[in-house]
């Protein structure tokens, strides 16, 4: 076996990704999965994708419609579940509902048994001890917690990259003070200090993003920084420092690509982290606001709710599916990023 040498770093760090077979279909599962939840308006909704009324088209979905645009008497927006607006709407057309006709919110009305309720043909998971769908409520809550998720692992992975680059490549009193700072603050008892500052203010999605990339972002610092500092005393790195190359150029180009195999195999760890965090912080109740759909809130009602098991197994299932995805997925970008596994061809 000899390495291939024609391939491009694009398509050797692609063949490599795919030569893990368990990372590469946690990729496409995980895809489809936060594909299918982006569109949740479309497919967990209590307003009709489409109207046809007396001749013109409406889009509810998408746009608010008064209930006097059907022929009713209030200026509001309809309620498209109610009977008389029903009504009113099927004397002269027809509505095209979602695969489930609740939002995240929506109390569901006429339910066989009292909340929280088994699942049944109407509720494929049940529902929750105030009436709301299971079901649309996981697809909201799941994407929630992975725009989540994504949003602070990218924001603490730029901030800590970058210090632990300059701590690296740059040394002495500034790797030695920043250092210091660093065991300090990852010393601070990150989830209490979360809930201290989640109870002074009104937690929302930003705060909440917010005040976790305060600690998050000390997570890359370390790794990086022993990789700057191992790779700003090899010989390629002295021969562009004597070039006349900049200190930027240098880190980016010849430093950093090295450094992103150790990186990358902390990532997962970064990303379910946030994820498991945001959890912990909704089943505390310290977390997003109350009605939010999420899948710690779910957690929360499993353990309150002991008589309704299907609560919290659907909420452990959906958080133990999503994470293993997203560490498999990790652990085959690893391999691809790492220069040591260059694709294989036979002599």
């Amino acid at each position: 076996m000899t390495p291939d040498t024609s391939l491009t770093p694009a398509k050797r760090r692609l063949r490599n990704f795919r030569a893990n077979r368990r990372g590469w279909w946690s990729l496409w599962i995980f895809s489809v999965l936060f594909s299918v939840s982006l569109f949740a308006e479309f497919i967990a909704n209590d307003k009709p994708l489409l109207i046809r009324f007396d001749g013109h088209w409406y889009v509810p979905v998408i746009v608010s419609y008064p209930e006097t645009a059907f022929g009713g008497f209030f200026e509001t927006e309809a309620e498209y579940r109610e009977p008389e607006v029903r009504e009113m709407i099927e004397a002269k057309g027809w509505m095209l509902w979602p695969p489930i006709p609740y939002s995240y919110d929506t109390i569901v009305k006429d339910l066989p048994t009292p909340t929280p309720s088994p699942p049944t043909a109407q509720n494929w998971l049940g529902t929750d001890d105030h009436g709301r769908d299971v079901v649309a409520r996981l697809i909201y809550g799941f994407r929630i917690s992975v725009l989540f998720g994504l949003a602070l692992t990218l924001a603490s992975s730029v901030i800590g990259v970058a210090a632990g680059a300059v701590q690296g490549y740059l040394g002495g009193w500034t790797d030695l003070l920043f250092q210091r700072f660093i065991e300090i603050w990852s010393g601070l008892p990150t989830l209490f200090l979360l809930i201290i500052l989640a109870s002074v203010v009104e937690p929302n999605f930003w705060w909440l993003l917010g005040l976790m990339l305060l600690f998050s972002w000390t997570a890359l610092v370390g790794v990086v920084r022993a990789e700057f500092l191992r790779g700003r005393n090899f010989d390629y790195v002295r021969a562009a420092r004597a070039l006349g190359l900049s200190r930027r150029t240098t880190m980016v180009r010849h430093i950093l690509p090295n450094a992103m195999v150790a990186t990358l195999t902390f990532l997962p760890f970064v990303l379910s982290g946030s994820i498991t965090t945001l959890t912990s912080l909704d089943f505390l109740g310290f977390g997003l606001p109350p009605g939010s759909p999420s899948l710690g809130e779910l957690l929360a009602q499993g353990k309150d709710n002991l008589t309704a098991p299907w609560l919290g197994i659907t909420a452990f299932l959906v958080l133990a599916v999503m994470l293993s995805l997203l560490v498999f997925i990790g652990e085959a970008a690893r391999d691809a990023f790492d220069p040591r596994k260059g694709p294989m061809v036979k002599r």
